[in-house]
């Protein structure tokens, strides 16, 4: 489905316009001009790999074309990712092919990023199409630093503030928002076959696969989502020092993230942690609240 104010011919557009449906702020108004360029530049490189690897492409195969990638290759995801990382190389020493990248080409140069990040977030999706399941915790945890961490530590290059312990903080924070999203997205990911909560424990809550396959979550189902959500928001005040060793306009962006994950969290609880009807979101106000309690109790 094309986007809002996107165009079914325009693949770029209609993956950029995918930045209003995030739980959290991409780059919003409120940052100077450059850095809103270079954050939408890695906001599209993240979503088109994303929806390569989820298989959600706009329907025609115009960004396989854009790749390079033969119509008999167009619903091959592998294919598709190696012809992605192959554009990407472009970008750095190159003339890339997608409109995505080639917007992208500026930022990796005026910012001095490195390739490993995006390759990161690649090889995420790569093995989104061998792995299924996460056996344990540490597990999910491992995935989550190629899935999720790439983007906040490509955030505080972007903005020219990486130090060591920023990223160890941005990560805590990414790692935690990677998990919302999974608990958001338990009966989507099921329809791909796909099951981000650790094995072990579903087995300590007695869930098995296909309580999860069910239009309603029982009792188990709820208490093991409550259990994860716990989880992630313990991640999440792990990173919150990171929006305190910023200033200006970079502390409301970094708060932004938190409160969003935040956010959710409280729109999964108010739910009373059935996810299975679909995706518990928060209110632009709930987002708003918890801004503010991120930025008066940073840390």
């Amino acid at each position: 489905m094309t986007g809002p104010g996107g165009r079914a011919g325009d693949p770029e557009r209609r993956t950029l316009d995918k930045a209003a449906a995030e739980n959290f702020p991409v780059a919003p108004f409120f940052l100077p001009r450059a850095w809103r360029t270079d954050l939408m530049a890695v906001y599209g490189f993240a979503r088109l790999v994303d929806d390569i690897g989820d298989g959600d492409l706009a329907p025609g195969g115009a960004d396989a074309r854009l790749l390079g990638v033969s119509a008999a290759d167009a619903e091959d995801r592998l294919v598709l990712l190696d012809a992605f990382e192959a554009d990407l190389r472009r970008a750095f020493d190159g003339t890339p092919r997608h409109p995505l990248l080639r917007r992208l080409q500026p930022t990796v140069r005026r910012c001095s990023l490195t390739p490993e990040p995006f390759l990161g977030l690649i090889a995420a999706n790569r093995q989104d199409q061998l792995v299924g399941r996460y056996e344990t915790y540490d597990d999910l945890l491992a995935y989550c630093e190629l899935s999720a961490n790439p983007v906040g530590r490509l955030v505080l290059a972007v903005t020219g503030t990486q130090t060591p312990e920023r990223i160890r903080r941005s990560d805590a924070v990414c790692t935690g928002l990677q998990i919302v999203e999974h608990l958001q997205d338990v009966a989507e990911d099921l329809d791909r076959d796909r099951i981000y909560l650790p094995a072990e424990d579903m087995k300590r809550f007695h869930v098995q696969e296909t309580d999860l396959a069910v239009e309603s979550a029982g009792a188990s189902v709820r208490a093991l989502v409550a259990y994860e959500a716990q989880r992630a928001q313990n991640l999440l005040n792990e990173g919150t020092p990171l929006v305190g060793s910023v200033h200006g306009r970079l502390k409301l962006l970094l708060a932004g993230f938190v409160a969003g994950g935040r956010a959710a969290i409280r729109a999964i609880s108010a739910a009373e942690y059935d996810v299975l009807p679909g995706p518990p979101k928060a209110s632009k106000l709930q987002l708003l609240r918890e801004v503010g309690v991120t930025l008066r109790g940073e840390g």
